[in-house]
């Protein structure tokens, strides 16, 4: 039976998608450096794929380092986590992966991006299984035991998928992960409901950092609009038990004390990092709790070298580091 692994199982590859014309090359700079500063990181650990349109062959040949793979794939976008696959294991040598319905977080009709599961999937050489649920690799969070974290605005926003149950949510998620713990956050980041937001992706909110170990985002200031967000998501969280049974161990990971850039309120948050081979590779804000968070994921993960990446360009863009990757796990 095919699961879908922790993010922490051995990969044998990175893939993510290279930005593309539109809002991601306002600041063309800004988003080659940033995609380009997550990538050639990763590739120093285990290869990294590229996808590219064919109208940036020449800017991804420029910024990114000679060992990461560039293959071309027409995009509308470049957030590999939200429209690439989720992929499967089965435990014996099998790779799979999930196909979701991607209609650009229920905002644009992205025809070309919702092709590129099924093309990562083909050439990763993955049986591919086709979801009707609209849904991204953002939106959910596992323990590789069957437990998963996901938020009500998110699978059963209308725009997504209107008319469905939480039933019928939890249902798609048990035949095609493997779920067999749903944990229901309410809703996300303010800031994560605006121009460029995904209406709650759980990424930023909490993940897992081992079976029974759960990472919370928290905002500790009172008169900032994510406080109440951060306390109810705390609250579920450790009154909450896994697929196993096990109470949850919840570690706080508090909020970059940024809250705006240009003006508008950020959603900034230290949950959306990336577990590679021997690595972790944490978004980093030029904030005085990059430090601090550093030296939490250093005790967490003693096996692993943690670095920081500047995640301000990505962040502008709606997403982070976890937002622009996709690990395919070694089956």
């Amino acid at each position: 039976m095919f699961f879908m692994p922790p993010e922490w199982h051995p990969h044998t590859r990175t893939w993510m998608s290279w930005p593309v014309a539109g809002y991601a090359l306002a600041d063309p700079e800004a988003s080659y450096r940033a995609w380009s500063d997550v990538a050639n990181t990763i590739v120093r650990y285990e290869p990294v794929t590229m996808l590219v349109d064919p109208s940036e062959r020449d800017s991804a040949a420029r910024w990114l380092s000679p060992g990461v793979e560039p293959v071309e794939q027409p995009l509308d976008d470049c957030w590999m986590r939200d429209n690439g696959p989720t992929f499967l294991v089965d435990g014996r040598g099998a790779l799979a992966g999930v196909d979701w319905t991607f209609n650009g977080w229920g905002r644009h009709p992205y025809a070309k991006d919702d092709l590129v599961a099924a093309a990562v999937l083909e050439r990763a050489g993955a049986t591919r299984f086709r979801s009707a649920m609209v849904n991204e690799g953002g939106g959910i969070h596992v323990d590789g035991e069957g437990t998963v974290i996901v938020t009500e605005t998110v699978q059963l926003g209308e725009k997504r998928n209107p008319g469905w149950t939480r039933e019928r949510v939890e249902t798609e998620l048990r035949a095609r992960i493997g779920a067999e713990k749903i944990i229901w956050l309410p809703r996300g980041l303010t800031a994560d409901y605006g121009r460029y937001g995904t209406s709650g992706h759980v990424d930023l909110l909490a993940s897992f950092a081992r079976p029974g170990l759960v990472l919370c985002h928290v905002q500790p200031d009172p008169a900032h609009p994510d406080h109440e967000v951060t306390r109810e998501n705390l609250a579920i969280l450790r009154s909450s038990t896994d697929a196993r049974g096990r109470s949850l161990e919840v570690v706080e990971l508090m909020a970059p004390e940024t809250r705006e850039a240009g003006g508008e309120l950020v959603d900034y948050s230290y949950i959306n990092h990336y577990l590679a081979n021997g690595l972790v590779l944490l978004c980093s804000f030029d904030d005085p709790r990059d430090a601090a968070t550093a030296e939490i994921f250093t005790r967490l993960f003693p096996g692993r070298a943690v670095e920081s990446v500047d995640a301000r360009g990505i962040f502008a863009l709606g997403g982070g580091i976890h937002c622009i990757t996709q690990q395919q796990p070694h089956p």
